[in-house]
Formats: structure tokens, sequence, C-alpha cells
């Protein structure tokens, strides 16, 4: 039987998630709730979700509807209250990036879920890109060794209107993390401190933080650099930054698109150099789940039938969000932060 779903904030994230959510025979929109019932009655028809129920809040939704499961995707501030909301009335909860504003929240949100016996995750999507699987795959088989430097660059200048424009720390907290999710899903390796600088530059659309370039110290004892601007005009990387991992045996080059480049010490030394030659990102193999918001909707269904923590799980995802605040924090003292990592 196909587990009862409601989604809360039908703003323009929301036509992915039910692009996804609808393609599964494992999952049935009952309801959707916006603070503008116009736009969830426009999402209930363009989906074709006559029999669903549409609602302005997300207790109302809950009330009348009796979901399994609740699909978050509310802006940032709202995303305590309707989280909290949704575990009291028994639902698991998938939920939008970032999710929360502070550590003290996603903590409490951890615990909830904890208390409550009920999955909690984060919609990661970029952890379910077929090149970041490959990648992880290859830096796990040992084939470059040990991981000493990641290199992440994101220069992208979109127009989107709406609250992104008006929220502090904007690239930090609504992209950037996208990248430190993604670094911590290809290497296996989390963040223990941070350095990092915002500004605005003249050209700038934004209110606050359009721009940054953050350092971070990695539990390995390696260092990951990013650099970012929502507002950089010109020569955009992907979506999905542009990479380069350097470990002990050799190097990777990412693009974010369709290109990976690979070369690994064959040899010793000729003259200056090691003799290195290129080699293959491995392929995807049957554990390998893909999919963008597919394959993260589809693993936290397969994770409410079988009891396994997805590997979006919050109480592992806490880590990623660390990153973001953490390098926040660092901007706004202009000094050297340490992480909060423990989930507890």
């Amino acid at each position: 039987m196909a587990l009862r779903a409601v989604l809360v904030g039908c703003g323009a994230m929301s036509r992915a998630w039910l692009e996804a959510a609808t393609q599964s025979s494992d999952v049935s929109v009952v309801g959707l709730a916006d603070i503008d019932a116009s736009r969830a009655r426009a999402r209930a028809a363009e989906f074709g979700l006559s029999g669903a129920i549409v609602a302005e809040d997300a207790p109302s939704l809950l009330k009348a509807t009796s979901p399994d499961i609740l699909f978050d995707v509310t802006v940032p501030a709202a995303r305590h209250s309707v989280v909290s909301a949704a575990l009291a009335a028994g639902c698991h909860v998938l939920t939008e990036k970032p999710m929360a504003e502070s550590m003290a929240d996603a903590r409490d949100l951890v615990a909830r879920a904890r208390a409550a016996g009920r999955m909690y995750a984060v919609v990661q999507n970029r952890r379910y890109l077929t090149n970041v699987r490959r990648i992880a795959r290859l830096i796990r088989s040992g084939a470059i060794g040990a991981v000493a430097e990641v290199h992440a660059d994101f220069f992208r200048a979109p127009h989107f209107g709406g609250f992104r424009e008006e929220m502090d720390h904007v690239l930090l907290l609504d992209m950037a993390i996208h990248g430190f999710d993604a670094m911590r899903a290809m290497t296996g390796l989390d963040a223990v401190g941070v350095t990092c600088r915002e500004w605005e530059p003249k050209q700038s659309w934004y209110r606050q933080g359009a721009s940054a370039a953050a350092w971070f110290d990695l539990s390995n004892g390696g260092v990951f650099t990013y650099r970012g601007s929502w507002c950089a005009q010109g020569l955009p990387t992907s979506w999905e930054c542009a990479w380069r991992i350097v470990g002990e045996k050799g190097a990777l080059l990412w693009d974010g698109d369709e290109g990976i480049r690979i070369e690994r010490v064959t040899g010793p030394r000729d003259g200056l150099f090691d003799v290195v030659a290129a080699s293959e990102a491995p392929a995807l193999d049957a554990s390998d789940r893909v999919g963008g918001h597919a394959g993260v909707i589809a693993d936290f269904l397969a994770a409410i039938r079988t009891g396994k923590p997805p590997e979006t799980r919050g109480d592992d995802n806490i880590k990623s969000l660390a990153m973001a605040l953490g390098a926040i924090a660092s901007a706004e003292a202009g000094a050297p932060c340490k992480l909060e990592i423990d989930p507890s």
C-alpha cells in the first residue's frame, strides 16, 4: 500500500519534489499547503491531484489528512515549526535544506525525530548525481590515495527574486551547502574548522552575502576550499561547482557536468615530476542510487519500509549544516571558527 504524503510549501521548488513524488508508486500525495492557498491549488491542478486537500498551514493539513509523510518545502524561517508539527503528528519527514537556521534548532529536530521514532532526512539531491557517486567510488577505492586537498568553485548569476534576494548569507546558506555536502559525500571526510569571508560585489542585486570564500580544515588533516558568487555574470561554472581533488597518488578534475579527468602516479620521478597516466572513474553498480530528487525520495521511502536510516538522515546531514553555519560565524567574527559536528 502506498504511503500517504502531504507537501507544505508550494513555491518554485515544489515542482521538482512533486515531479519525483508523483512518479513513485510507493507514495500518494493527499494534501498540499501554502500560506497562499491559490498556489497549493495550482500545484494540485498541475499534477492532477484532484482529490488532494488544500490548506494554508501545516497543522491544518496534518489534522485534515493524517498522513504518513510530510514533505517540507517551506522557506528556512518556517523549517523548525513545520518539521516539529509533523513529527508531533507521527509523520516521517523529508525536508528541504538547510535543515534548520541554527545548530540548536537542528539538534532539537534530530532529538524530536529520535523521540518520535520517525525517519527524518534532508533533500541533499547532489549526492544522487551520477558523477558524485562515481567520484565517491573512485576515492574509496584508493586509486588516487588519501585525499590531501579539495577545491570547489561556484560562479553563477541567477535573478531569483523572492526570499533569496532578501535573506542573510544567501550564498553560504542557500547554495554553498550543496557543495559542502557533495564534498562530504565524495570524500567521506568531515570538516572540523573554517575561516571564511563574505562580501557584496558592486553589481550584486542580493541584500547580503552574495559572494564568499572559505577554507575548511578536514578531519584527516587535509583542506577544502570553496569560492563562490551568486552575481558573477559571464563564464558560469556548473550548478554543481567545478572541482579539483588532490590525493597522495593522483588528482581528479570534475567540471560539474560530464567532464571528469583523472591522472594517477604510475612511475618514479622523471626529472622534476613523477610519471602520471590518465585513468577512468569507475562505473556505477546496483548499489548506487541516482536520480536527484527522485533518488532521495526513493531512499527515504525505502528507509521507512525497512527501518534502515537513509543516507541524508538528519543526524548525519547536520554536519553539512555545521559547515555552512560555521562559515557564517567565521565571516561575521572575522576569525577562524571550530565546527560543532556532534549531532546530540
